[in-house]
């Protein structure tokens, strides 16, 4: 990412310059957003604060229980919360552990006025704050045998740090020697139907009376690893992905003919020549679909495996130079020993330290300007510099401006 910019700063203002409200209790956090307060928390005992969302409409004077989606955060001891903007709210947790300290409360971003239309009523959608970002996934389609598994399983075996596959869910039993978590996440059809219209997953597909899918969820935790998530999908499946919020580099694989697909199936040995014709039909309209739809970036013909996985991995930048774009949050994040944060235009800067060591703190800026993702996956793109305390406070509200 290169060198990190300076900011420097002898202290902070008393007074916030800027119209956002900025407020936290022991017990809670509120914020003010178009006519709107968010209380944030309350307290499940004297040690844990329960991080539940009510909404106080300042027009009618009414408390609004939202409906609240997506993964939301673990109790903590403490919080902070600040609005980098009038969609979402940030949110800061006490004595967090590492890649867990900043979460987003979504207020009104088109994640949340989407699902606000499906579900008839007020929505917020939480989302896990991540620093840098994660490479775009890597969706590969094409007819069956045309090569495609062979050419991903290359791809894991010459990369394995950099490339990584996500665990489809499944509502059909496991079988046996099969592992949750690890061959599927295998789930009830009324809670993966219920995430699937909370717009938690990618793409799913019922198959003899079972629902199969991958989740959004899923993909974030390979790039969370710092790994390329690699999708193995149908065209079907493709299409779904391309109407996401994920971002997604797409890839088509074709074989050099029909003829060539069909001895390649026959070769296999594996199916009865009703399946064979079946997929062969199949092919016929996925190489259709592949070609001439628009669907996808990039179209690879396996007319040789070799040659095909040379340009596969020229079209992936693999040129030994393919590292992790993710990179970790600091180490504990804790609760401002003062009141002394300041919101900018596009960036925050708070005082974070222990609070048993009073002369032991550190001033960090959190560089908000560059956001992307959100709800129901990982808010990316945040930026962390620490703050030098050796100039006047004025020069950093000017470099915030």
């Amino acid at each position: 990412m290169g060198e990190a910019p300076a900011f420097y700063i002898e202290e902070l203002p008393e007074e916030l310059p800027s119209g956002i409200t900025l407020k936290s209790r022991s017990c809670e956090a509120a914020i003010d957003i178009g006519g709107k307060t968010y209380l944030i928390g309350g307290a499940d005992d004297e040690s844990a604060l329960s991080l539940g969302v009510r909404i106080f409409d300042k027009s009618t004077s009414q408390w609004i229980n939202p409906t609240v989606l997506g993964t939301k955060p673990k109790t903590c001891k403490g919080l902070w919360a600040v609005s980098p903007g009038q969609d979402r709210v940030l949110i800061i947790r006490k004595g967090s552990q590492p890649d867990d300290g900043i979460w987003f409360l979504e207020v009104d971003t088109p994640y949340v006025r989407e699902q606000e239309k499906l579900h008839g009523t007020k929505v917020v959608a939480w989302s896990k704050g991540m620093r840098g970002n994660a490479q775009k996934p890597i969706v590969i389609s094409g007819p069956s045998g045309v090569g495609k598994g062979t050419l991903v399983n290359k791809l894991m075996e010459e990369f394995p740090s950099f490339f990584g596959f996500s665990v489809s869910h499944t509502t059909r039993a496991p079988r046996v020697m099969e592992k949750d978590g690890i061959h599927y996440h295998f789930t009830e059809k009324s809670v993966m139907e219920r995430d699937i219209k909370d717009g938690k997953f990618l793409e799913y597909a019922s198959v003899h009376g079972n629902l199969y899918g991958t989740s959004i969820e899923a993909v974030e935790l390979v790039a969370d690893e710092g790994k390329r998530c690699i999708l193995d999908i149908d065209v079907q499946g493709a299409r779904s992905v391309r109407a996401s919020s994920i971002e997604a580099m797409f890839i088509f694989i074709c074989p050099p003919s029909m003829e060539e697909l069909e001895r390649r199936l026959r070769a296999r040995g594996t199916e009865t020549e009703e399946q064979v014709l079946k997929r062969l039909r199949n092919a016929k309209s996925e190489l259709e679909q592949g070609v001439s739809s628009g669907l996808f970036d990039h179209i690879l013909y396996n007319d040789n495996l070799g040659d095909c996985y040379q340009r596969l991995k020229k079209l992936l930048g693999l040129d030994g130079n393919a590292g992790s774009a993710v990179q970790s949050l600091p180490l504990e994040i804790n609760l401002p020993l003062k009141d002394s944060v300041y919101v900018g235009k596009n960036k925050i800067i708070i005082c974070c330290g222990s609070s048993e060591l009073k002369e032991s703190h550190s001033l960090f800026a959190l560089d908000v300007s560059s956001l992307n993702g959100g709800a129901p996956g990982r808010t990316r793109g945040l930026a962390i510099y620490q703050v030098d305390p050796c100039c006047e406070g004025l020069e950093v509200i000017n470099k915030l401006s």
